[in-house]
């Protein structure tokens, strides 16, 4: 994909403009497990996605992960440059889900079409808004939401983004994801099998039951 087919607003700027990013703007591959961005101290530039997944995180004091949304094709990641949003003040981590490449957009490039594009600054304050509303969402889902239920919602998330019904996944990486222990991620699934939803084997879950799986999963399915 060429840059004009990715940004929103390129028809929008001159042809200096369009030049400038044309002259620095690269292509990059990281594959799957790969740390793109490692919090705030960490400024890589913005990443558009062009082909994989890229996975948006933050870890608690204790440790525990939970991600906050998912980037895929054609998708922004605005917080891999976070120091040039100084209200940003809680560190959030990037990886890579699968095998990845993406464009990546230096800072200071960025920041230039920022100050000289109003189409840039809108688009811009577009993606923040949007990814805050993710965030709240799951502020939303962690503090009302049963466990089994956003379990049942990742199961029929991960069946879609990989177009099968059997998923490769450790409990480990559930728990991940959602932000709780693995042994409660264990537990839940063992009573999801029982109720005939899903059948769990090392390292994968297939399913069985998906209309099941979403009246639990309920309105915790983005």
């Amino acid at each position: 994909m060429k840059l004009n087919e990715v940004l929103p607003f390129w028809s929008g700027l001159t042809k200096q403009q369009q030049d400038l990013l044309a002259q620095t703007v690269t292509i990059q591959r990281v594959s799957e497990g790969t740390l793109v961005h490692n919090g705030t101290e960490d400024c890589v530039g913005l990443l558009i996605v062009l082909r994989g997944r890229l996975r948006a995180y933050i870890l608690s004091e204790e440790g525990r992960e939970i991600t906050l949304y998912r980037l895929l094709e054609r998708d922004l990641c605005l917080f891999s440059a976070s120091c040039m949003m100084k209200s940003i003040q809680f560190d959030i981590s990037v990886e890579a889900e699968t095998d990845t490449e993406f464009y990546h957009i230096p800072v200071d490039v960025y920041q230039t079409l920022m100050k000289q594009s109003a189409q840039v600054a809108n688009y811009t304050n577009e993606v923040m808004a949007a990814r805050f509303s993710d965030v709240m969402w799951l502020l939303d889902q962690i503090l009302y939401k049963r466990i089994d239920a956003r379990l049942a919602a990742f199961l029929l998330e991960e069946e879609s983004l990989s177009q099968k019904d059997e998923i490769k996944i450790t409990h480990e990486a559930i728990a991940r994801n959602l932000g709780s222990a693995r042994e409660v991620i264990t537990r839940i699934l063992k009573y999801l099998q029982n109720d005939g939803l899903v059948t769990v084997s090392r390292g994968s879950i297939k399913i069985l039951d998906e209309q099941g799986l979403r009246r639990l999963a309920g309105d915790s399915i983005r």
